[in-house]
């Protein structure tokens, strides 16, 4: 196989960012291909902590081509933080190790009032965004009047499109939400310096991708959130702004499905989730305190802490329906060691009628019931596990378990957050 996507099999902070950066040690680039610095990957690399919000997580290894495709809305002063905090660490060496996308549209600070003023005017609805802009940015591009990383580097048509846009923007600012105004020349002062600093990243990158994989190059595609949160396919209203299935990726970066090797679904061995919308799994007792806690469930982007459930099968068997997926990497295994029972929803109950798949109406999805199966915990500790046969029986039956329910083999199992903790069952570029 030559060029796999990886994705988020649940509703985000999965853990793609380790599995990322395990498998580009067999790729030769990383594309980036949806959503924005909304989407924390964080990784453990010889117990230094990185946390990434744009820029793949496949920068750590020297000499890896890394993509950032048009799909990605880009706030172009976080890109620069994490490029520059990528160099003070002797990371990114070479500028040509990193490729953006001069057609991926830009976050301004607008975009970011905007998405504040509309969570708080929500009230009790609110979806709970991390505030960063997406949304706003996203419903520009849909409405074509976007301004894209290509504009930066052309003060006259970028400053002719900011003007036309806040003359919008700040009278709803302004007149509806109460918020503050936007100035024009400071905006488009700053940004134009950020479009100079970038410049040299700028390129088409559909004709680089394509042109790489015919020359033969193995290209591993990097999702962001989860299928759960896909606009079209997740929790809707609770979901992000972008397709965050394998559809999603293919047309964010301009590669055709044919291209496509292979789906891994990342997926934790229980379930968390960020912001509002359904959970029909989450724990609001001390277990879930603990495996909170134990896990590290808080955000890497805004901080706040995750809710915590067991895992959901109908959740993950829906994953594979939209994605096709080929294996499953399973992370935070040893985060439910000490636990002497672990639970697994197999199906649900709405009003007394058992469920095997997913609702689609948020109304059924609020009131679903868990069915759950209990099984045997293990005490053990996981983390110097680097065979299947290194785990404790309980723990390998589990495994087995969540393969039968979810239809989809386990092809990766993470032990802890380091990069070495890790058992690779099966490489994807090799299978």
């Amino acid at each position: 196989m030559k060029n796999i996507i990886v994705l988020g099999a649940q509703w985000g902070d999965e853990g793609k960012g380790k599995v990322v950066d395990i498998y580009s040690e067999f790729a030769d680039m990383v594309a980036r291909s949806t959503g924005g610095n909304n989407a924390g990957h964080t990784l453990v690399v010889r117990e230094e902590k990185h946390i990434f919000h744009l820029i793949p997580s496949g920068i750590l290894h020297p000499g890896k081509k890394c993509v950032i495709t048009n799909g990605v809305v880009v706030d172009p002063r976080v890109l620069l933080s994490e490029i520059d905090k990528l160099k003070s660490r002797d990371y990114l060496k070479d500028d040509a190790q990193l490729k953006v996308s001069e057609l991926a549209h830009i976050i301004l600070p607008y975009h970011i009032l905007l998405d504040r003023a509309q969570e708080e005017k929500l009230g009790s609805r609110k979806i709970g965004t991390t505030a960063r802009g997406i949304g706003p940015c996203y419903e520009d591009k849909i409405a074509r009047t976007g301004i894209r990383m290509c504009d930066l580097v052309q003060p006259e048509i970028f400053a002719e499109k900011l003007r036309a846009n806040l003359e919008r923007k700040n009278f709803l600012l302004k007149n509806y939400y109460g918020a503050e105004e936007v100035d024009f020349q400071t905006t488009r002062d700053e940004y134009l310096a950020y479009g100079k600093r970038l410049h040299p990243y700028l390129i088409d990158t559909s004709l680089f991708l394509n042109e790489e994989i015919h020359r033969g190059a193995k290209v591993l595609f990097e999702g962001a959130q989860g299928t759960l949160l896909d606009i079209d396919h997740g929790t809707y209203p609770f979901v992000t702004s972008s397709n965050t299935t394998a559809g999603g990726l293919c047309t964010g970066s301009g590669v055709a499905p044919t291209k496509i090797s292979g789906v891994v679904g990342v997926a934790k061995a229980y379930v968390t989730r960020v912001g509002s919308g359904p959970f029909p799994t989450e724990l609001f007792d001390e277990e879930g305190q603990k495996i909170r806690d134990r896990g590290c469930e808080y955000g890497a982007t805004t901080g706040r802490p995750r809710r915590c459930g067991w895992f959901d099968a109908p959740v993950v068997r829906y994953a594979h329906r939209l994605n096709a997926l080929s294996s499953i990497a399973l992370t935070k295994l040893d985060v439910l060691s000490g636990l002497p029972l672990v639970k697994v929803c197999i199906a649900y109950e709405i009003e007394g009628v058992r469920r095997e798949d997913i609702p689609l109406t948020l109304s059924e999805f609020e009131r679903a019931v868990p069915v759950y199966e209990e099984m045997e915990g293990w005490k053990k500790d996981l983390s110097d596990a680097r065979e299947v046969g290194d785990l404790p029986k309980a723990a390998q039956k589990y495994v087995r378990r969540l393969e039968e329910l979810t239809g989809v083999e386990v092809s990766l199992i993470s032990v802890g957050a380091d990069r070495n903790q890790t058992i690779l069952r099966k490489n994807p570029f090799r299978a």
